[in-house]
């Protein structure tokens, strides 16, 4: 899980659907390798005292800063974080994709047996766990590979956030001293985040479980074990309720009264239902307490009645496109449909389809967006401008309906 989540998270929704285009999560690192810095150096020499004061064996140590450098690569990214403001249409397109769901079905098939021990056990759905595999690290395809050690010492020397940074730093060497892993395998995001379930070092401490019973919590393994269930174990001290949904897309009434949306907002379902909210895919609102109704892209977009179990998923990510994306993907998972309702054109004139439309065309025009997925990022915007400077046209590298109709069908 990602870094300006909470404080045990790395990232974020922003960072979970960096950049895309078409719906590819995040971007790549730049080439992570150490550069000679005595100034580091010297606050490695410093902080070998604390960490001896903390518990930590100078075996450890030696082991854990062998090979172990500064990375400037880390600090690029840290100081170059682009705030994403993707709009909730954009962030489901990419977090339950077609892509995402077919895979996602695929490993609950193929890790079926597992997921269903994991969910005897802590009480969390499978489809739930597999959710959050997915939107954190690709089902286990992106679990990052840069040297911890090297990552967070750097981010905690630069200072820019060096006490939380020397935390998890101290935290990731208790992890090697407990014999979980060893540094050569402890690799994860630039920022620290590990495994198949993104897990800063601290967050592991408190949460990760060793579900195998080989005596480590090995949530950096291509088995995914130990992470799905660290996740599960996480969600269930968390407050899961099993049997009960996270939530549903509803459909509001003509008139309805905006001021009652949001979280902190909660009323009986009761009370939902005699304000003429009903589910969107017919029948009556089901009831599993208090919930509050959320429309984060206004009224005449998809809406949705959240229950205790949405704000369970906050803990793990506190965003609501990301407890949205994590529900949406596990209906979608369990055979769920597509959402209803549908958003409003975007500021260019377009709908989901025509983004669509526009990427189909541009691919075939030999301007390849690298995917379809109506999410307009660097990679269209790049196919855009090629067409347009082949075109002899304006150079904008920006969607538009005139565009569109200029591809044809």
């Amino acid at each position: 899980m990602k870094m300006t989540r909470r404080v045990f998270g790395l990232t974020a929704a922003a960072g979970a659907l960096s950049a895309c285009s078409g719906g590819v999560l995040q971007t790549a690192a730049p080439a992570m390798r150490p550069v000679s810095n005595p100034a580091y150096d010297a606050w490695v020499v410093g902080f070998r005292d604390r960490a001896a004061a903390r518990g930590i064996s100078p075996q450890v140590m030696v082991r854990a800063f062998r090979g172990a450098g500064y990375l400037p690569g880390v600090i690029e990214r840290d100081r170059n974080q682009t705030e994403f403001t993707r709009s909730l249409e954009d962030y489901l397109a990419i977090a339950a994709s077609d892509e995402r769901v077919s895979t996602g079905r695929a490993m609950m098939s193929r890790h079926g047996a597992l997921l269903r021990r994991i969910e005897d056990r802590y009480g969390v759905e499978a489809q739930v766990v597999c959710a959050v595999w997915g939107l954190e690290s690709r089902y286990g395809a992106r679990r990052g590979d840069v040297p911890v050690i090297s990552a967070l010492s750097t981010l905690a020397y630069d200072g820019r956030r060096g006490a939380f940074f020397e935390s998890q730093l101290m935290a990731a060497l208790k992890i090697l001293q407990a014999g979980d892993v060893s540094p050569e395998r402890m690799t994860g995001s630039w920022a620290g985040a590990m495994g198949h379930t993104q897990f800063i070092p601290t967050t592991y401490l408190a949460y990760a479980v060793d579900f195998t019973g080989d005596g480590r919590r090995d949530i950096w393994d291509a088995d995914p074990s130990d992470a799905l269930a660290s996740a599960a174990a996480y969600l269930s001290r968390s407050g899961w309720r099993h049997g009960q949904p996270w939530g549903l897309e509803v459909a509001l009434p003509q008139g309805f009264d905006a001021g009652l949306t949001g979280r902190g907002k909660e009323r009986s379902v009761a009370a939902w239902r005699a304000l003429g909210v009903r589910p969107a895919a017919g029948g009556i609102l089901p009831d599993h307490g208090s919930a509050s109704v959320l429309a984060p892209a206004g009224l005449n977009a998809p809406a949705f009645l959240v229950y205790r179990n949405f704000q369970v998923i906050l803990r793990y990510n506190n965003s609501e496109k990301y407890g949205l994306g994590i529900g949406h993907l596990s209906d979608r998972i369990a055979g769920g449909r597509r959402l209803r309702g549908t958003f409003p054109p975007d500021a260019n004139g377009l709908t989901l389809a025509d983004r669509k439309a526009l990427q189909q065309r541009l691919t075939r025009a030999g301007f390849d967006t690298e995917g379809a997925d109506g999410v307009i990022g660097d990679k269209t915007r790049a196919a855009i401008a090629g067409y347009q400077r082949r075109q002899g046209l304006g150079v904008t590298g920006e969607p538009s309906v005139a565009l569109l109709r200029r591809l044809g069908g």
